[in-house]
């Protein structure tokens, strides 16, 4: 078990855990530093840093944002924002707002072939939520759909399904200036979903990106081995998360339940050190 995770969700975008149950699991789990990454809003940070405060845990301020490329999305995970900075917010309410649009888009698309599903059992899922596809994933589920969350998205609802329904564009430079602007270092997530990466990672590099993620979730030893080796050779900082949502997918791992050496840990929190916001203050 890792002493640290960089990449985790909460009932604030679209995992399973209120932050206090997230909280008691990392506790459990015996972390000592890690980062909430809710897409598109940072409302759990504060509360999350609460929960932990009492356990010497430390929590960095993070973001996840969603990106596109032709034929394909980039994640970049941004680190150490100043979280109150005015223009990094509205950024993050714009997209919000974009999330409400699409899904209710793929809600329509999803009637017209036929299904019985409705936007409002979607906003119940989500809750106070920023609503994503995985939301609608669920609803799939609970109506006997499809048979878990990634069948929903290879079926219905992923860039190639037919109720699939576009959201706002931003492009990953975007969205690398958008987190550094904010004070902060943007990293980009599970980089090897994403084909061509490694020529991606150059360009990025060159637009300010500061790591990559290198010790992901369930990646067996050859491809964090391949990855380690991009890493080195473009300077980038080898991070690494379980990108844990409480769902259930297979695949996923328990925060902490990554081989994330505590040289990776202490090289970002060192990198972060200098930025607008190293560590959240309750």
């Amino acid at each position: 078990m890792a002493a640290g995770d960089f990449h985790l969700h909460s009932t604030h975008s679209d995992g399973k855990l209120t932050t206090q149950q997230l909280a008691d699991l990392v506790v459990r789990n015996g972390l000592r530093v890690l980062a909430l990454s809710d897409h598109d809003t940072t409302a759990g940070i504060r509360e999350m840093a609460a929960a932990l405060a009492p356990h010497g845990i430390q929590l960095i301020p993070a973001v996840e944002l969603s990106t596109d490329i032709p034929g394909s999305e980039v994640h970049i995970l941004g680190y150490f924002m100043d979280i109150d900075d005015p223009a990094f917010q509205a950024a993050l309410a714009r997209f919000r707002e974009g999330r409400i649009g699409r899904g209710q888009r793929m809600i329509a698309k999803l009637q017209a072939l036929g299904l019985d599903v409705s936007w409002e059992r979607v906003q119940e899922i989500a809750g106070d939520a920023s609503v994503g596809r995985p939301h609608v994933a669920q609803h799939l589920v609970e109506r006997g759909y499809v048979a878990s969350i990634p069948e929903a998205f290879e079926r219905y609802i992923g860039r190639d399904g037919p109720a699939y329904a576009e959201r706002e564009k931003m492009t990953p430079a975007e969205a690398v200036a958008l987190i550094r602007n904010a004070g902060g270092l943007a990293v980009m997530a599970h980089p090897h979903y994403t084909p061509g990466y490694v020529e991606i990672l150059a360009e990025l590099k060159h637009q300010g990106l500061t790591g990559m993620e290198v010790y992901y979730r369930d990646l067996p030893p050859e491809s964090v081995a391949e990855l380690l080796s991009v890493a080195r050779r473009l300077d980038l900082l080898p991070t690494g998360g379980s990108d844990f949502h409480g769902l259930g997918n297979p695949g996923e791992r328990l925060p902490g339940d990554i081989p994330l050496p505590d040289d990776a840990i202490d090289a970002l929190l060192t990198a972060g050190s200098g930025c607008a916001q190293p560590m959240v203050r309750v």
